[in-house]
């Protein structure tokens, strides 16, 4: 139930929206020469919402959605605020509804704002806000913003999801600069026309952005030496939350992984089929319990068709009670479920007819599987022999002892597959970063300017807890620039000072640090990794020139080299990286280094300083290892999961192996007894119980650790830096398996041979 919750609520994404399969989000596609893949993504700019819809008859009209941040003011309280920036046209396309104004009008003035209603009561107290002021940071003041639109809280199974909407303003400049063909940064989708064809609206997508680019891609060749090539697709709304290849981002959110329905759905679909099968062993098992009962029965004039019924009955009321005491325990996990799937779901999604449909569809087929078997097996005892205890239990049990080589063999492959991600999970989260993230605070300010570092800097050391302050730029920077002539590198550019490589401990192998000793290290140096170097080919990198052709064919030196660090998170490999102080290029970020065993005392006056030089600015901070750590909570949550569906797993598979071991055990109680009566002990009649179990146990290790390794290997390829896989891993999970198999059948096994042998012995 659980697992049919969490995926229909990952297909029904953005379905709620009228008209959606009439929306579609435009995608370009970058080639390189040699036809392969230079990029994929789903932004666009500015033109492409415009120029395609004006040209293309088959396009109705246009929305383009940019996220970002903005500082909003309350009382004498400054908060950073996300929102996001749509056109006028917005309401009409997407069916978010309002609380309260027009959704035709509602962002058509360049100082409207449209809240959602969290927000209202937020920020007003009441939902009742239309037509009440927002103050809103413009530089070095709070600019008043009329709110003309509530909105209701979006669907939990939405790509949009907002409190703050702005109007998107694009000045006339942009709308007339060609270049904007190149500028990617926000999402543009548009309404096509129900008797539209994509191919051939994609077709002429291409030649008119051929057409109107022309210059602007000649010119991007000669400056930039930028070759690739351009073709825009169209992909559908509802298919974005589930696209590997184009996720949604920048302003959309909860993009997913279709791979996380299909392991949940198998490992439901595998356990589910494997509980049926179990019911069957169970059931058959204990049918010598029975088999006085269907004897009488059939004595009495019961038919065969009647006990069909009697068994399929029995099984569909033990399926439905069941089925009602999952309702009960789905409703009291589902907050912890919640927390690990990263969804609010409630079982107000039951009221959904399809969902109730395959609820109904699931009880139905659980109670048919569980009873058919057992029902035409128990019906076809011979009355005779049931009723004069001359009856036993034939056959190679093949179907049963198959199952438990299955049962087990999916036990083993998930216990390994849960020992891989936990190593890899710990390798991430303890790996040596090649810098110390410890007793690190950041604290964001945009726009941080050189003389606000200094001045935040002198005032934070006055406290003798604060060890040290380096600033660094927001976000993650990349450019290209060329070198050894007209060879091209593209890297990570970072804006740092003099301070950051030291506190951050990154040693420097070659050369020096910046250092104001050197005024022009200001205007003619950089730093770069050693992956910048290996890239550029350089033996002695020291002195050689980075060239940025296309800011007045400015070329810097290269004074020093340090040693790689993992800038990013462990899920990418490490990239060219380089380092200038340029005063022109801002600071976003400021690291404060604090002594051990202060962060109570240090973080409180950080505070105090920050709100005392920047009191305009939203205060927020975050500690850098706690930062790093996050960077894995996809990694966290699926070890989590896996770990529930091996212990799933092997509890199911523990359950059919025992119900396999009671039946062996009916089979052979006049084997066992005749056994005692002539000395044989426990521990070999447990021995002769148990070993042919152990073969099947060992069989399903055979197939389990091949697959396991295979699959394993796999998954790990995904990561640049990853564990290798050890015979531990598979020795541990193998000894696990046979541990608990042995505790199970065991069991049974004492309780068949501690028994008196007489009563197996005795005949009527």
């Amino acid at each position: 139930m659980l697992i049919l919750l969490y995926t229909k609520d990952e297909v029904s994404y953005d379905r709620f929206h009228a008209g959606v399969n009439q929306i579609y989000r435009i995608i370009p596609v970058r080639t390189n020469p040699d036809g392969s893949d230079a990029s994929f993504g789903g932004n666009t700019g500015y033109l492409q919402g415009p120029k395609f819809t004006a040209a293309l008859p088959e396009l109705h009209s246009f929305i383009r959605l940019q996220s970002g941040n903005e500082d909003i003011k309350k009382d004498n309280e400054v908060t950073s605020q996300e929102l996001l920036y749509v056109d006028s046209n917005f309401f009409s396309v997407f069916s978010f509804p309002l609380l309260g104004g027009n959704p035709a009008t509602a962002l058509k003035e360049p100082n409207s704002v449209v809240i959602s209603e969290d927000m209202a009561k937020k920020y007003f107290g009441t939902t009742d806000a239309i037509g009440k002021t927002m103050y809103f940071k413009n530089k070095d003041k709070f600019d008043p913003m009329l709110v003309t639109a509530v909105a209701r809280k979006c669907p939990q199974n939405s790509s949009i999801k907002f409190d703050v909407l702005r109007p998107m303003l694009v000045s006339d400049a942009d709308k007339n600069n060609n270049d904007n063909w190149f500028n990617f940064f926000l999402n543009t989708f548009v309404v096509i026309r129900p008797d539209a064809s994509i191919k051939s609206v994609e077709s002429k997508m291409k030649s008119l952005y051929e057409k109107d680019a022309k210059e602007t891609i000649r010119m991007m060749a000669d400056k930039y030496g930028d070759k690739t090539t351009t073709t825009y697709l169209l992909q559908p709304f509802t298919a974005m939350h589930l696209s590997k290849q184009f996720s949604a981002d920048n302003g959309l959110r909860d993009a997913s992984n279709p791979m996380y329905s299909y392991i949940l759905s198998g490992i439901a679909l595998f356990i589910l089929l494997i509980a049926c099968i179990n019911f069957v062993n169970l059931t058959v098992a204990r049918s010598i319990k029975r088999a006085k009962e269907i004897g009488i029965r059939k004595v009495v004039g019961g038919d065969r068709k009647q006990l069909i019924t009697q068994f399929m009955g029995e099984s569909f009321i033990l399926c439905f009670a069941a089925f009602l005491l999952a309702i009960v325990l789905v409703q009291l996990v589902l907050p912890y479920f919640n927390q690990l799937s990263n969804k609010a779901l409630s079982l107000s999604y039951l009221l959904d007819a399809r969902l109730i449909i395959s609820y109904i569809g699931l009880l139905l087929i659980t109670g048919f599987l569980a009873g058919f078997y057992p029902a035409i097996i128990l019906s076809g005892y011979n009355p005779v022999e049931t009723l004069y205890s001359r009856f036993t239990l034939h056959g190679k049990n093949l179907l049963q002892k198959s199952l438990v080589v299955l049962q087990f063999s999916l036990a083993t492959l998930l216990i390994i597959t849960t020992i891989t991600i936990y190593s890899q999970f710990n390798f991430l989260t303890s790996q040596k970063l090649g810098y110390d993230d410890t007793n690190l605070v950041s604290v964001t300010k945009s726009n941080l300017t050189r003389p606000e570092v200094k001045l935040f800097k002198e005032t934070l050391l006055k406290n003798p807890n604060i060890l040290d302050i380096a600033p660094k730029n927001a976000g993650r920077w990349g450019t290209v620039a060329r070198i050894n002539g007209e060879t091209q590198v593209e890297f990570s550019y970072e804006t740092v000072n003099e301070s950051f490589l030291p506190m951050y401990k990154i040693p420097i192998i070659k050369g020096r640090n910046f250092s104001e000793s050197f005024p022009s290290d200001t205007s003619a140096s950089v730093i770069v990794n050693e992956s910048f170097v290996q890239k550029a080919g350089w033996k002695d990198p020291i002195g050689q020139e980075v060239n940025f052709w296309y800011n007045n064919n400015k070329k810097y030196k290269v004074i020093g080299v340090i040693r790689d660090y993992h800038y990013a998170s462990l899920n990418e490999k490490i990239m060219p990286q380089l380092f200038t102080i340029k005063p022109d290029n801002p600071y976003g970020i400021a690291f404060i280094k604090i002594k051990p065993n202060t962060a109570s005392t240090s973080l409180k006056y950080i505070e105090q300083v920050y709100k005392k030089l920047f009191p305009i600015n939203p205060y927020t901070y975050v500690f850098k290892d706690a930062e790093n750590v996050r960077q894995y909570e996809s990694e966290a949550k699926w070890k989590q999961v896996m770990l529930f569906g091996a212990i799933l797993t092997i509890f199911i598979s523990c359950i059919g192996l025992f119900g396999l071991s009671v039946l062996s055990a009916e089979k052979r109680l006049k084997e066992i007894g005749i056994r005692k009566v002539l000395g044989a002990s426990v521990q070999a009649v447990v021995t002769i119980l148990s070993k042919d179990f152990l073969k099947l146990i060992i069989i399903a290790l055979l197939v389990a650790i091949p697959v396991a390794w295979y699959v394993s290997s796999k998954w790990l390829d995904n990561y640049p830096y990853r564990i290798h896989l050890n015979p531990w891993m598979f020795i541990a999970a193998g000894i696990l398996v046979i541990l608990i198999a042995i505790i199970t059948v065991s069991y049974q096994a004492i309780r068949a041979a501690i028994a008196n042998p007489m009563k197996s012995l005795r005949t009527e």
